[in-house]
């Protein structure tokens, strides 16, 4: 449900995380478990744009693509929603402020090895590469890997289990962050 002016209330829950971790099919999972509605920020960005990521990547090359990826970021609204992110949301400082004041931030975290299993096809994926020098899925892994652990506020590691196990994860541990701030 899309909620407009000012929200006080941290109600939504973030989902940040490398390409191909899970962010959108775990997101949907997860609000389906906690009555959440469910948003995939690449769909509003393809949506807003009415291009594909990587049509706009090739068209507007990765900074302006993680301008236009900041700006989309930093307009959502939502009340009691899962947002899934694209992978490279945390190159928009302003973006993931914005995400970090309307929602709880978790890290879904994946070793590389599992990583190169659900990513074989990593180079047709329209994966934003910011350095010119980051190459392979193994530079972006260390590109991105800081940026995740500094916006995240919660980390669930996702490595070798289900889908299903990785959003009960996730609910078990906001649940602790939720009891954690309450006493």
């Amino acid at each position: 449900m899309a909620h407009t002016g000012d929200q006080t209330e941290r109600n939504n829950i973030v989902l940040i995380g490398m390409p191909g971790v899970g962010k959108s099919t775990i997101g949907v999972v997860l609000a389906k478990m906690m009555n959440y509605d469910f948003v995939d920020v690449d769909l509003l960005i393809q949506q807003r744009m009415d291009k594909t990521l990587q049509r706009l990547i090739d068209t507007l090359g990765p900074d302006g693509f993680i301008e236009v990826e900041g700006n989309v970021l930093s307009d959502l609204a939502f009340d009691h929603t899962i947002i899934s992110t694209g992978g490279s949301a945390i190159y928009s400082h302003e973006g993931m402020e914005h995400l970090g004041r309307i929602g709880h931030v978790v890290y879904l975290k994946i070793g590389l090895d599992e990583l190169h299993v659900r990513l074989p096809e990593f180079a047709e994926r329209g994966v934003v590469m910011r350095e010119a020098n980051c190459t392979s899925l193994a530079d972006l892994y260390q590109e991105r890997v800081p940026l995740y652990e500094r916006y995240a506020e919660i980390t669930v590691a996702v490595d070798g289990i289900s889908i299903t196990e990785a959003a009960e994860k996730v609910r078990a541990a906001l649940k602790n962050e939720d009891e954690k701030e309450r006493s």
